[in-house]
């Protein structure tokens, strides 16, 4: 059985539970069981490599002790044994300055977490499926993404606002084009279940630059991620650890509620990688943290801003934003007008709709420039659709294999059908509108598309009277 198929199964055993109430509670209770396992089949390994390791979750705790085992404790002494003493112990663990980091994220994830199921057979039940999955083996790591789309699918389901899923072939895209190097540090302030970050640590991988243990132990210092919410927080630390970092840098905490002056050269960084939540309005008083010239309450906006002061000089930066940044005014157009004067905005890519569906259909750009000289032209790069396509579905999403035509193009850039570039004296002149149309569109594919569009307005006036007439007739009778 598939990973995304033993967690549907998962979940369809707790929807059984009186105690679980709704999506989010149930995406709660899998999470906490979830890092528990994956925690223990770390554990397992770091046992093996180090002669002298410490164990972290303290016997009798571990998944190994009182789960593994599908014959184990089941009904009320499972339940007992995890309200009055797992989560008991776990959440009063006594940690000092000499404490292993890993033990304060164990304590963390368990201070945030809670048991909402009520039965302890069905809960039995839930952790036999879980032991299906063998978090010991690769294909079942790299299969754990699966995990995170199911869980936030139901996170948008939930009604959680803003919270949805960065296609893999974007956040590697994104990522290969920054082209991280070890020892240069990566951030994603808004690291969401860490999808950039364990990217840039494939991309390292991939790209040979972990070769020793030496190497690996630079890297464990350089991804670094910081997320507000509680749940993707603990996502993205299992992600990571699943990835190989011991102790995850990722900080549970809101980027906006730091004050952007107090930043200092040493909390700068080489690389920012992100998808910052948009279309969100920030709680009053975030906006007193930037420059009254930037102070906004669209979540997006503050972010850009944000990285501005996050990334050194010779830094650079992907950053996924909605198309209203690009035409907006008011405070994005000081925003844009820091970007270009004080950073080199290269490259946008524009991406067409339905990249994020079933999340959102907002359309999508993704930026890429670096921080310390002014940019003197922008290139644009129009992502085509695959042959056939309409736009991007929840069936049919964008794959890494379609990314190929922006690579082979980037290091070579000349103008094309689906590539163009404009001057930065162009876009003042625009009073900083980003939203530059491709010029290769024929004037005719432009009046075929808004003849689509009257077409289908019309449609739709037919349709609306026709209901019209019908409800008109019922009142009469």
């Amino acid at each position: 059985m598939s990973v995304s198929a033993v967690i549907k199964s998962v979940q369809d055993t707790m929807r059984k539970d009186a105690g679980v109430d709704g999506d989010a509670q149930r995406i709660s209770q899998l999470v906490w069981m979830v890092f528990l396992k994956v925690f223990d089949a770390k554990e397992e390994e770091w046992e093996l490599m180090r002669d002298e390791y410490a164990a972290i979750v303290p016997e009798g705790l571990r998944w190994r002790d009182w789960a593994a085992n599908d014959e184990g404790m089941t009904g009320d002494d499972l339940l007992d044994f995890v309200n009055n003493r797992l989560f008991k112990e776990l959440k009063e663990m006594e940690l000092d300055e000499y404490s292993d980091p890993k033990a304060f994220i164990v304590k963390a994830v368990f201070e945030d977490s809670y048991n909402y199921m009520k039965s302890g057979t069905l809960m039995r039940q839930v952790i036999n499926k879980l032991n299906e999955i063998d978090f010991t083996t690769q294909q079942d790591r790299h299969m754990f993404n699966d995990i995170y789309e199911n869980i936030l699918k139901d996170l948008q389901n939930a009604g959680n606002a803003g919270e949805y899923y960065t296609p893999r072939p974007v956040t590697q895209f994104v990522v290969d084009m920054v082209n991280p190097k070890l020892g240069e540090k990566v951030l994603d302030f808004a690291c969401g279940t860490g999808g950039y970050l364990t990217s840039t640590i494939e991309h390292l991988k991939n790209t040979g630059q972990i070769k020793s243990v030496e190497d690996n132990q630079i890297l464990q210092d350089s991804i670094l991620g910081i997320e507000k919410k509680p749940m993707p927080h603990m996502l993205a630390v299992t992600n990571l650890i699943l990835h190989d970092i011991d102790a995850p840098k990722i900080r549970h905490d809101n980027s906006l509620t730091k004050n952007v002056r107090d930043y200092r050269p040493i909390d700068q960084v080489d690389v920012i990688v992100t998808n910052p939540p948009f279309g969100g309005i920030e709680e009053d008083g975030v906006e007193i943290n930037f420059p009254e010239k930037f102070r906004t309450k669209e979540t997006a906006d503050l972010f850009m801003v944000l990285l501005m002061y996050l990334l050194k000089d010779g830094g650079r930066a992907g950053i996924v934003l909605p198309d209203g940044f690009l035409f907006g005014e008011g405070v994005k157009t000081a925003i844009k007008e820091k970007l270009l004067e004080e950073f080199n905005l290269h490259t946008i890519v524009r991406l067409p709709n339905g990249v994020f569906a079933p999340y959102t259909g907002i359309n999508t750009n993704l930026l890429f420039f670096e921080k310390g000289k002014p940019t003197e032209e922008i290139w644009y790069f129009e992502h085509p659709l695959p042959e056939g396509y309409k736009n991007y579905t929840k069936t049919k999403p964008i794959r890494l294999e379609e990314f190929e035509i922006e690579k082979k193009w980037w290091n070579d850039r000349i103008e094309n059908k689906n590539a163009w570039k404009i001057s930065v004296e162009a876009i003042k002149e625009r009073n900083f509108n980003l939203d530059v149309k491709n010029p290769s569109r024929s004037i005719d594919e432009e009046s075929k598309t808004i003849d689509e569009i009257i077409s289908r307005l019309k449609a739709s006036q037919a349709k609306v009277a026709n209901i019209l007439q019908v409800m008109e007739k019922e009142l009469a009778q």
